[in-house]
C-alpha cells in the first residue's frame, strides 16, 4: 500500500489492505478512515529477545503466546476507537513462530485490517518521522502528532534484557518518547513495593488511543496503566 504525508495527516492511495502475500483480503471501510494515525509494532524485537531466554522451549513457547495475545487486544481496542489508527506489523514473516501464534490464538488473524511485513520498521517511512516509545527515553511524550509514526517494541519479555528498543532507536538516530506515566502519576504502596513503567504493547495503545480521543493524559494513563504497575494518578492521593 502506497502512503503519503498531505496536510499534516497520512493517507493510503488504497483503502484496501493487503494481506502478507498481497492479496486484497478485506475492506476497512468500517474500521480505518481515509485518514488516520500511523502506528507500528516493532515485532523483530522479539526474535532479538529470543538469544536472551533460557533454553526452555516451554518458556519460550509461553512468552510467544504472549505477545501474540497482546496483538489481538491491541487490534480489538483499535476495532473499537473513534479514532483508529493504522497498524504495521513490522519485522514480521508469515513462517514465524510468532505468526504461527498469532494464527492460533486470534481468530481471524490472517484478515485483519492492518499490514504485516519482514520490512523492519525503520525501512517504511522517513526515519524524522518516527517516534520509538521506550520507558527508557528521557522524553516524555507531549503529544500524539499526526505528523509522526508511533513504534511500539514487541518484546517476547521486557525483563530479560534492559533497553533493547531504545537502543535499537539509538542505532538508527530516532526520536524517542516514553509515556508521560512521572508527570502524572505517583508511586502507591503496596505489599511488593513493586513500581513498573513498562506496560505491554496493547496496555500502551489504550493510553495511546484514548489520548488520541480525548487529549486528556490522566484519563488516558487510567485507562492504560494498571493498578498491578504500583502507579496512580496524583489526585487520587491528594
Amino acid at each position: 500500500m502506497d502512503w503519503k504525508l498531505e496536510e499534516g495527516t497520512w493517507k493510503t492511495e488504497s483503502r484496501v489492505p493487503l494481506g502478507p502475500e498481497g492479496i486484497l483480503e478485506a475492506t476497512c471501510e468500517d474500521i480505518i478512515s481515509e485518514s488516520f494515525q500511523l502506528l507500528q509494532i516493532d515485532v523483530e524485537c522479539e526474535s532479538r529477545e529470543r538469544g536472551t531466554l533460557a533454553t526452555d522451549g516451554a518458556s519460550w513457547c509461553s512468552e510467544l503466546s504472549r505477545l501474540a495475545g497482546q496483538i489481538g487486544r491491541l487490534y480489538g481496542s483499535n476495532k473499537k476507537a473513534d479514532k483508529p489508527f493504522w497498524i504495521y506489523l513490522t519485522g514480521l514473516t508469515t513462517d514465524s513462530p510468532l505468526y504461527e501464534e498469532c494464527l492460533r490464538k486470534n481468530d481471524g488473524f490472517s484478515s485483519y485490517a492492518l499490514e504485516i511485513t519482514e520490512e523492519d520498521c525503520f525501512s517504511l517511512f522517513p526515519l524524522a518521522t518516527l517516534v520509538y516509545l521506550t520507558p527508557d527515553s528521557e522524553h516524555a511524550l507531549e503529544d500524539v502528532d499526526l505528523n509522526k509514526v508511533y513504534i511500539l517494541g514487541g518484546l517476547v519479555d521486557e525483563s530479560i534484557q534492559k533497553k533493547v528498543t531504545f537502543q535499537k532507536a539509538q542505532e538508527h538516530s530516532v526520536q524517542t518518547a516514553r509515556l508521560p506515566i512521572q508527570e502524572y502519576m505517583v508511586r502507591s504502596p503496596n505489599g511488593k513495593n513493586y513500581h513498573s513503567e513498562i506496560l505491554a504493547i496493547n496496555q500502551v495503545f489504550e493510553v495511546l488511543s484514548t489520548y488520541f480521543e480525548t487529549r486528556n493524559w490522566p484519563e488516558a494513563l487510567k485507562k492504560g496503566v494498571s493498578s498491578g504497575k504500583g502507579y496512580v494518578l496524583q489526585n487520587s492521593v491528594e
